[in-house]
């Protein structure tokens, strides 16, 4: 039997022969500068198939030389030279030396018969892991891709391969398949190649980038609807909805053990289960549903007969249709009957929870990577955009999205890990981790914990609450006193609006090959303070955001973060304040209240955001937009828009709104222009555009007619167009002695922060006394350091003064 046509690929494997160079029983392909493949088989046989991890080998030949003579082979490019002596391929035959001088020894990659190589990779900045189920704090990460000696590799060696009819099938034994990296720390350059090598990361639907709800309960259609319309009367903005396990039937007969696979609605619960996601879709929701596929399909279940018909399986005897992935026919009647027939009345995508383990009846067949690629193929039939909700299946799963990191404990131990975990998983390109933000179960409540937990989640690829069925580990705002739900509904709302800028950096990713979350070093890679403040990442290309991970301290009712400011202006998102990180970048300590997250827009950084209507759970183009603008540099970005689903982007429908920034210390220009489909932008539109962080009293012009005002609080100056056609060009200039604020009057500062504290009041007034003295901020520093007030005091005044 042969799969449908849907499950195959138009794939190719073959390489640019002008790249290889080949003997007896070895084959080298040049695939970049960089790059370089290395086969070894002792019968010469070469493999030419797409693997589950590389798709594509057909790069554009680089340049490097050949030097062979009897018993050596040389191949030097302009980053690395290899050296093989034409024997099997061992630590003494094969070696690679980087041309780039990260290390004084560690430079030279020998070939290992081990899975850690030889030298060990003490150098590698890791990759990710398969889950963090029940793992509470930090746990080891793979290896990744990057590394700061400036070289790597990975071992194809043991991938299934992929045939021309969608299949795969094991390699043949003994046969050897390694690439090598040599990227120095061009760390862009190595992850735009490996997605290029891999296969890039599928555009994601507009939806998954709103907020979901999920939890682990026995909802029924009442109780959700119930839900839902509490959450639209609180203005509360969700996109997805999550059912997990309840929505099948969970309590089954004795004699078919447990209920934890199934694939037959709970009728109790939801009796008409089109209806209930008319429902959903009628109101702006998407939906997935959970599923464990692996104890198969048993006689109480709607679709059993037909299943078991299909497959061959005695009806009589109600012999249970085993779970088989291995099997094509098993693999087709799985989406014949199991899933197409949900997807047909409302289904969007599915939450496949594999927790199996890897073995299966194929050697090497890991049955998780076998459900995410067909999954995600299924799903695209009908020209929609594949997606899924799964567990990480190896390396070359950014092609999955999204990644499910598992039952998170609820515990800020495990908050501290997360911002690093998903940062270095762009290390194996995968770029879409989606957590149980708030924590999944054990644990303890703790109410600013969840909300530092959910500002995460508006600045992590996906943002899904989650939580399981214990009575007491919800995460509705109305369960937590109203200071703390009103931070929590804050920050659902600030997701929403930031779909427009997220939506184009799926896009880019998509078609650019660059990562949506990016660690520090990418942009820093010769910035050592970059491989050690580990939790603070871009946000895209515009937003340096460093996590809250903390509890705020008493005195100063301010939480602290340990950051590294790089070099030039940095300015925070929601207060204004311009940081300056200097020629070389600084550390620096910052403190913020329960309602801030630090997120720093860098110079010249241009963030577009949407307004939504008060409820609206659509993410449909807005009418209404806002753009905020960071001083101190030019800038350039281009939202992209179209319809959010489907695939005609690829055939030039949408649109691109092209906003860039001229700048001058005194004067500063920015223009905003929409181009391309504009059938698919609303007739008309509305910008407010926001230049945050700037003076006060600075002239402003445009070319079209204008509100403006300047917000003190946010250190902003607001211009308020009108609605206009779609197309319509803007153009707005600001003029001013000195554009950036400069961050105010040190004793006014002072005076509010210490006022804030909850101290002693005559230590608040030693220490603003400090402040009316000091001629200078090293001279206020060393009287506060005098007076000894405690650290997270010194800390909250210091930033003040030396940001």
């Amino acid at each position: 039997m042969e799969l449908s046509k849907h499950f195959r690929q138009k794939l190719d494997g073959r390489c640019n022969p002008d790249s290889v160079v080949q003997g007896d029983c070895y084959r080298f392909t040049v695939l970049t500068p960089e790059m370089i493949r290395m086969e070894y088989d002792k019968d010469g046989i070469f493999e030419d198939s797409p693997t589950q991890i590389v798709l594509n080998r057909n790069f554009d030949k680089p340049e490097f030389s050949v030097t062979d003579t009897e018993g050596r082979l040389e191949i030097s490019t302009s980053a690395f030279h290899l050296v093989y002596n034409k024997k099997e391929f061992t630590p003494n035959n094969l070696y690679i030396d980087v041309k780039c001088a990260y290390t004084n020894y560690g430079g030279r990659w020998q070939f290992g018969t081990t899975e850690y190589g030889n030298p060990p990779r003490e150098h590698n900045l890791k990759g990710t892991a398969r889950t963090l189920d029940r793992i509470d704090g930090p746990t080891e990460l793979e290896f990744g891709l990057l590394d700061t000696s400036g070289r790597t590799f990975f071992n194809d060696s043991e991938s299934l391969l992929i045939d021309e009819n969608g299949w795969v099938s094991p390699r043949k034994k003994g046969a050897v398949d390694y690439y090598y990296l040599g990227y120095g720390r061009n760390y862009f350059k190595a992850i735009h190649d490996f997605y290029q090598l891999s296969g890039p990361v599928p555009m994601l639907p507009k939806y998954v980038l709103g907020n979901w709800w999920s939890r682990y309960y026995k909802y029924t259609e009442q109780s959700y609807m119930e839900l839902l319309q509490r959450f639209e009367e609180m203005g509360v903005p969700f996109s997805v909805v999550v059912m997990d396990m309840d929505w099948h039937i969970v309590d089954v007969p004795r004699e078919y053990g447990r209920g934890w696979t199934g694939y037959t609605w709970n009728k109790d619960f939801f009796p008409d289960p089109e209806r209930f996601m008319t429902w959903l879709h009628d109101r702006g929701y998407q939906i997935t549903l959970n599923i464990h596929p692996a104890d198969g399909v048993m006689p109480f279940e709607d679709a059993y007969e037909e299943m078991a018909k299909e497959l061959e399986v005695n009806i009589e005897n109600k012999d249970p249709v085993h779970f088989d992935v291995t099997s094509i026919e098993f693999l087709e009647a799985y989406f014949k009957y199991l899933h197409h027939p949900n997807e047909k009345i409302g289904v969007d995508f599915w939450w496949i929870d594999w927790q199996q383990g890897k073995n299966s009846g194929v050697e090497g067949l890991d049955p998780l990577w076998m459900l995410n690629h067909y999954h995600l193929l299924d799903l695209q039939r009908d020209g929609k955009r594949g997606v899924i909700l799964s567990r990480y299946g190896g390396l070359g799963s950014h092609r999955y999205p999204i990644g499910f990191s598992g039952d998170a404990v609820t515990t800020w131990e495990s908050l501290k890990f997360q911002p690093y975990f998903t940062a270095t998983a762009s290390n194996v390109g995968y770029t879409w981790w989606s957590h149980d933000i708030g924590g999944h179960m054990g644990g303890y409540k703790d109410h600013e914990l969840v909300v530092r937990w959910t500002q995460f989640g508006v600045f992590s690829p996906i943002n899904r609450l989650h939580s399981n069925s214990n009575p007491f580990c919800g995460k509705e705002p109305w369960r937590y006193p109203k200071q703390y739900g009103d931070e929590l509904v804050s920050a659902l709302k600030l997701r929403h609006k930031l779909v427009p800028y997220l939506y184009t950096l799926n896009y880019r990713c998509h078609t650019e090959l660059v990562p949506v979350i990016i660690p520090a070093y990418y942009y820093y890679p010769e910035a050592e303070e970059t491989y050690v403040y580990t939790n603070q990442y871009f946000f895209g290309s515009e937003l340096m955001v460093c996590p809250v991970t903390e509890r705020t301290h008493e005195e100063t009712g301010r939480a602290t973060v340990n950051v590294w400011i790089p070099p030039g202006l940095w300015t925070d998102l929601f207060t204004g304040f311009v940081y300056h990180g200097g020629v070389c970048g600084k550390r620096a300590v910052l403190n913020r209240t329960i309602s801030q997250e630090p997120a720093l827009g860098r110079a010249g950084g241009i963030l577009p955001m949407a307004v939504y209507g008060e409820g609206e759970n659509g993410l449909d183009n807005a009418p209404d937009m806002e753009v905020v603008i960071f001083p101190g540099d030019h800038g350039s970005f281009e939202l992209f828009e179209d319809e959010g689903e489907g695939q005609e982007f690829k055939n030039g429908r949408y649109a691109v709104t092209k906003m860039n920034l001229d700048w001058s210390g005194s004067h500063a220009c920015f223009t905003l222009k929409a181009e391309g489909d504009l059938s698919l932008l609303p007739k008309e539109r509305r910008w407010k555009v926001i230049f945050r962080g700037f003076e006060e009293g600075l002239k402003a012009e445009a070319n079209l007619e204008f509100e403006s005002r300047y917000d003190k609080e946010t250190r902003s100056l607001i211009l308020e167009f009108p609605y206009m056609p779609a197309g319509q060009e803007i153009r707005a200039e600001i003029r001013g002695e000195e554009l950036v604020y400069g961050n105010g009057d040190l004793k006014e500062r002072a005076f509010d922060l210490l006022d804030s504290m909850q101290i002693g009041t005559n230590l608040k007034k030693d220490l603003y006394q400090c402040f009316l003295t000091g001629e200078n901020p090293a001279s206020i520093i060393s009287s506060v350091i005098a007076i000894n007030p405690g650290k997270a005091i010194e800390d909250a005044l210091f930033e003040i003064l030396v940001c």
